[in-house]
């Protein structure tokens, strides 16, 4: 398939796919005039990038993930880096979750030295 059909199928453009080729992500497959090629395999890759990004992941974290799908397996996070990179985006996201959790705390704390009577710090952990 070509470029604008793969850019419609993935829901995407075709200058992100560009972009895509640029990174290393997308395989650069050409014709015999010079047109970009696809096939599902590439459809595969595409759908695997664009969950990941839907999940907060960055474009380089989906490297280990594209990189599992071409060497042949089903699923892009079986691999050994795969589950690497999930391992540290789950790090991430816990530090993130108990910073926004001791910032809460402490908006509830100045909440309720301000005489807020809609103020409930009950269960908050404070």
């Amino acid at each position: 398939m070509r470029i604008g059909e793969l850019a419609a199928r993935a829901g995407t453009t075709t200058r992100t796919l560009r972009y895509y080729e640029t990174r290393g992500l997308l395989p650069a497959r050409r014709d015999g005039n010079g047109h970009r090629t696809y096939d599902e395999s590439d459809l595969t890759l595409l759908r695997q990038i664009r969950t990941l990004q839907d999940f907060g992941f960055d474009l380089e974290e989906t490297r280990p993930f594209v990189e599992c799908l071409r060497a042949g397996h089903p699923e892009g996070d079986v691999c050994p880096a795969s589950l690497a990179v999930y391992r540290r985006k789950l790090d991430e996201l816990d530090a993130l979750i108990g910073e926004l959790q001791a910032v809460r705390a402490k908006i509830g704390v100045r909440l309720a030295l301000a005489g807020d009577p809609m103020c409930e710090l009950g269960g908050q952990g404070l």
